[in-house]
Parts: C-alpha cells; structure tokens; sequence
C-alpha cells in the first residue's frame, strides 16, 4: 500500500463511506476517521476517529502499511506514530486496508480474507449497523461507546454506553463511575426498561448470551438505509435514520427524570407525571427514609417501612404497580432468562 499523504481519501465501494482526515473548526488540531460521505458535504457525519486522543498538529500526516502489516499514521517527518492498528501479526508486507460500506475499516492480509484489524472493534462515540458492543468472555475484551469530549472534539469524553455482565445483563450508561441510566434486561423481544422498542421495518436486533460472549448488534433491514446510534457528549444515547437532508432522531434516552438511575431510591417508584409535582412515592406501606431529604425533592434514599400496624390487614398479598420499570438484575442469580411479560 502506498503512503496516503494528508489530503488523501480512502473511499468505500459505492463511495457511502470515505476514510479522510478531518478539521475541526477554528483549530489546528488534525483527526483521521471514518465519515458519511453520500451526505451534503455540511452534513457528513463522522463515525469514527482513528487519532481521537493524539491529533496532528498540521496537514503532514501519512497514512502507511509498516514492515510488520500495520497501519500507521506519522507525522511527514516523524518517527513516532500519532495511531497504529498495533495488532500482533508477523510480517505481512502484502497487506491492505480497506473501507467497507458499513463504515467498518480493515485490515486483511494477501488472501484478502483474513481480517487481522476491524475499526468496529474498537469503537468511539456511534455504533454502526452490524457492529457488536458487549463482553467477549474467553479474552475478556469489552466493546463500549465513548463519548466525545464536544462536539468539536472527538477526544475520549467523560461518558461510556456498556452491556454490564452481572447478573442478568443490561446496557447502562456511565458518567466516568457513576451510573446514569440502565436498559433492563433482555425479554427475548427488547430491553425490558425500553417499553417503545419495538420490531420494526428499519433496525433489528441480536442479542447473545452464552459461554462466548454477551454481545448486542443491530442491524439494518432496509438496504442503502443509514442508520446509527450515537453516545453524545452530554451523556444521551440516540438512535437516527438519515431523511432527506437530515437526521431524524426516533429515540433517546434517558429521556425524563425518572430515567434516571435510583432517581427515587428503594421501595419507592417514579412518575414524572405525579399531581403532587415531585416525582418520587413510597410503596404501600413505607414512608420516606429521611422527610428532611423528601420535603427538599431528594428521593434518592428511598423509603421504610412504615411502624406499627401492618397495611396487609386481613393477611399478606400483593399490590399492583403500572408502569414501573422491573428491577436492577445486576446480581440476579440463575439459569434461565427472568420471566417477563412484554
């Protein structure tokens, strides 16, 4: 492979994805990656950044193959790399890259079928359709998104979107170690926490769960259809399809209050829509841990159980709640998928 100076670009086959260097703007700073190129040029939209962390300083950078089959980016006149794909692979001078359709950048060998690197293993802020985010047990590499540091810079940023393995697995998002919001576990149809997902025309899901890994894909149903899922610099994860001239966003989260993760804390649940104008309500028969916590709207310590006379009365039962979401399977214990009704 020849060198690819600064203002070359790498094309997909139809040309849907381009591999090109890219400015922010009103800054020096010079970021390789993966962007929509079939957009209006003031739209197209990155989807992965090689450098994210280690910019160039200018437009001197050279994209090579090396002696040992990886590809590097350097300075014009540099010795140390900006980025490397770094993958442990003998000598493989014969070997190439390419940019597939589906945004996935490789690295295959003289065969043109052996894959030694794929970008969707490594992801940054958006999953693509096809591309798997979860854990791979027998290496236990974690495939997670991060978010951008602004809008402007792709820098790893303070937010992660990540199936947890505990228990009976979910997606969470992250704030550095602070969770944020969680998805409920699988039903074997949707996440049990994502009421409106929901099959359709345009995005599938797969989801996998045995003694290889647990991983999540989606997938596109419609062909030519972009589509694509972003964890954004402030923290929320939203899903578009492009339309038009536009992204169309059909879901976000966490969209409310309640969302939020223990926003009311134990035996209590959360209606954003409560008459008494704060959101958080103790269960039957409990009353807020702290009423000090409670009169100030901090429901994050939860409720006890009320003193004296039990609320059963005539003997013990169960009280219906509606819309709630099922709770945190993180240390679930057992075999078989909980049973959930969808």
């Amino acid at each position: 492979m020849q060198p690819l100076p600064g203002p070359k670009r790498l094309k997909s086959f139809t040309g849907k994805a381009m591999w090109s260097a890219k400015d922010p703007p009103n800054s020096s700073r010079r970021f390789v990656g993966i962007w929509y190129y079939q957009l209006p040029e003031a739209k197209r939209t990155v989807v992965w950044v090689a450098n994210r962390d280690n910019p160039l300083n200018d437009t001197s950078g050279v994209l090579s193959i090396n002696g040992q089959g990886n590809l590097v980016l350097n300075s014009k006149n540099g010795s140390i790399p900006f980025w490397s794909t770094n993958t442990s692979v003998s000598s493989m001078n014969n070997s190439m890259a390419r940019l597939l359709d589906s945004g996935n950048l490789v690295l295959v060998g003289q065969d043109s079928q052996s894959v030694t690197w794929q970008s969707f293993d490594y992801p940054s802020n958006t999953m693509l359709p096809f591309m798997k985010l979860g854990l791979y047990l027998r290496t236990g590499v974690n495939r997670y998104l991060t978010s951008w540091k602004s809008a402007e810079n792709p820098g790893t940023g303070n937010y992660s979107y990540a199936i947890d393995p505990s228990g009976y697995p979910q997606l969470f998002s992250y704030k550095g170690g602070d969770l944020l919001w969680r998805s409920g576990s699988w039903t074997g149809q949707r996440w049990s926490g994502i009421p409106e997902m929901r099959p359709n025309d345009i995005v599938n899901v797969s989801y996998v769960n045995n003694q290889d890994e647990i991983t999540i894909m989606y997938g596109a149903t419609v062909p030519n259809v972009l589509t694509r899922l972003v964890l954004d610099e402030s923290g929320i994860i939203r899903r578009s399809t492009w339309h038009g001239s536009k992204w169309v966003e059909f879901w976000f989260a966490p969209k409310e209050t309640c969302d939020n993760y223990r926003e009311c804390g134990p035996n209590s649940y959360c209606d954003p829509y409560n008459p008494d104008k704060f959101e958080c309500t103790c269960l039957p028969g409990f009353e807020p841990k702290s009423a000090r916590d409670w009169f100030l709207r901090d429901g994050s310590g939860g409720c006890v159980r009320k003193k004296g006379v039990s609320t059963c009365r005539s003997g013990e039962g169960f009280v219906k709640l509606a819309s709630v979401k099922t709770p945190d399977t993180s240390i679930a214990l057992g075999h078989e998928p909980v049973p959930q009704r969808v």
